[in-house]
């Protein structure tokens, strides 16, 4: 799965001298935490409703209301923006796109086709992808098992389930150890419990089985 497949395509966009209060009611009325900066039709910033709300007077401050309320009419998305906009291309994968943004401790990234903004994908738009890619949205039966890190082992528990008539939705793993990997298998739920049965007579170790129903 490329990130075009999930990211939000066409984001709302700012330019930087637009007013902070106008930023912050875009986000409101929109109901989003982040804005592109663009300018020329090229990203030179991101900004979010974090970064706004910082640049607004200290409530320590002596100045009075009507003085606060003037500064923060002038203020601009300029002076709250980070200029060096972390970014992924529409052609990334969306394991690279949750690299980024986990290495770089952030929640969103604009996706930038050549010079253009194509859209802007967020951790939530990667956790509800990868939910998907295991099945997590579909009625099922799931299946864990430990197998030997060996050439060929899941082919073996593949063809178990074949034989035992059910279908796989997905297929996760995970190392244990150098020696040993843990599969975890979604499959539908006609003949579930049977493949199961299946792969453990083949002498592997079925360690937690469960029937997932969808909501």
């Amino acid at each position: 799965m490329f990130v075009r497949d999930v990211m939000s395509a066409n984001p709302i966009t700012v330019t930087p001298d637009v007013s902070v209060m106008e930023a912050l009611e875009i986000m409101k009325r929109s109901k989003i935490r982040r804005l592109p900066v663009v300018q020329g039709g090229k990203l030179v910033g991101i900004v979010t409703d974090r970064d706004l709300l910082q640049v607004s007077p200290s409530p320590a401050t002596s100045l009075s209301v009507f003085e606060i309320n003037y500064l923060i009419s002038k203020m601009t998305v300029k002076e709250a923006m980070t200029a060096r906009v972390i970014t992924v291309s529409p052609d990334d994968t969306i394991e690279k796109a949750a690299v980024v943004m986990r290495e770089n401790s952030i929640g969103a990234v604009p996706v930038v086709d050549g010079t253009t903004v194509a859209g802007i994908i967020t951790e939530t738009d990667i956790f509800d992808a990868f939910l998907e890619m295991l099945g997590a949205t579909r009625a099922g039966v799931r299946i864990t098992v430990d197998l030997p890190d060996r050439k060929g082992i899941l082919a073996r528990v593949a063809g178990a389930i074949s034989e035992a008539g059910a279908n796989i939705i997905s297929v996760a793993t995970f190392e244990l150890s150098p020696d040993t990997v843990r599969i975890v298998i979604r499959l539908e739920p006609e003949n579930a419990d049977k493949a199961a049965d299946a792969i453990s007579a083949c002498g592997f170790d079925v360690v937690h089985r469960v029937r997932s129903y969808v909501q």
